[in-house]
């Protein structure tokens, strides 16, 4: 799927900070900042990359933020009705 595409599908541009605990200092907070192309509401790279983390990650997850912008809506694109050129 193009770029184009998968953004017209509903993806959006999605950041995620993950607070976790160090695993040598549990008292210790480590910030993880990913960013990729999601779908919301659900996100579900987010839920895959979250449920990979906890089995195969020490660092045990304290919070995670979830930010997202869509980069082109359905509405901002339109088809060219007319066209000219200027010599």
């Amino acid at each position: 799927m193009t770029s184009l595409a998968t953004q017209l599908a509903g993806y959006r541009l999605t950041t995620a900070e993950i607070l976790y605990h160090m695993p040598d200092h549990p008292h210790l907070l480590q910030s993880f900042v990913w960013q990729f192309m999601d779908r919301a509401p659900r996100y579900p790279k987010l839920a895959g990359f979250l449920l990979f983390w906890e089995h195969n990650i020490d660092g045990r997850i304290h919070s995670v933020k979830v930010a997202g912008k869509r980069i082109i809506a359905a509405a901002e694109v339109r088809g060219i009705t007319e066209a000219g050129y200027i010599h």
